[in-house]
């Protein structure tokens, strides 16, 4: 069962995304916040597998509640209304594992839920390309050295593919790509493809 904190500080719309998310057999909403301050208590109170965060809330908004969630094994996914691109690298850079926009078909979010709790990495399509603009635009390049066969890799990776996906997409062993991934692991210096998943997208690799 993944257990979902839902952060918004409307009402009604946390209790329209309450409903539907408890219509899901595997997924439970364990409870809801009104601000980030709050979001943040909860977190640590009730350990949900995955927190559904509005960015534009009181006392403290989404990003100041991303970065005091730093360390927590809680997925975040930024659920918005606001468009604006320049929000989603920040977002991005203070750990969220996903960046959706709140007209989000209900069975996509769904989707996006079981994606980031199973290790993906889940952008909007208007998000994806506004962190590439920002890459693009002047972002600090990636500063591992990676082969060009790695940053391949990684970007299977932040893709949520499996190793041996991998391994077929690029028509080599899949003991091959256990070593390729071994190795783009140590020179990130994270501990798993999440993390791994996170710094492609961050830096535009993805």
């Amino acid at each position: 069962m993944i257990r979902v904190l839902i952060a918004d500080d409307h009402p009604v719309v946390r209790q329209g995304l309450r409903t539907f998310l408890d219509l899901q057999d595997d997924i439970t909403v364990v409870g809801e916040a009104g601000d980030g301050a709050q979001a943040v208590e909860l977190v640590a109170e009730l350990e949900p597998d995955v927190l559904l965060l509005d960015l534009k809330m009181p006392v403290l908004d989404g990003l100041g509640a991303l970065e005091r969630l730093s360390g927590s094994a809680a997925k975040v996914v930024v659920l918005t209304s606001v468009s604006d691109p320049s929000d989603v690298a920040p977002a991005m850079r203070a750990g969220a594992a996903g960046f959706l926009y709140k007209d989000v078909d209900p069975p996509a979010l769904v989707q996006a839920v079981r994606a980031v709790h199973g290790g993906q990495v889940l952008l909007a399509p208007e998000a994806a390309g506004a962190m590439m603009a920002t890459s693009a635009s002047g972002a600090a390049p990636a500063p591992v050295p990676l082969t060009e066969r790695e940053r391949e890799v990684l970007a299977l990776i932040a893709s949520g593919r499996s190793n041996r996906e991998i391994a077929r997409s690029l028509a080599v062993a899949e003991k091959t790509v256990k070593t390729h991934v071994s190795n783009v692991l140590m020179k990130l210096g994270v501990q798993d493809r999440t993390q791994a998943a996170l710094y492609a997208v961050r830096h535009g690799l993805g």
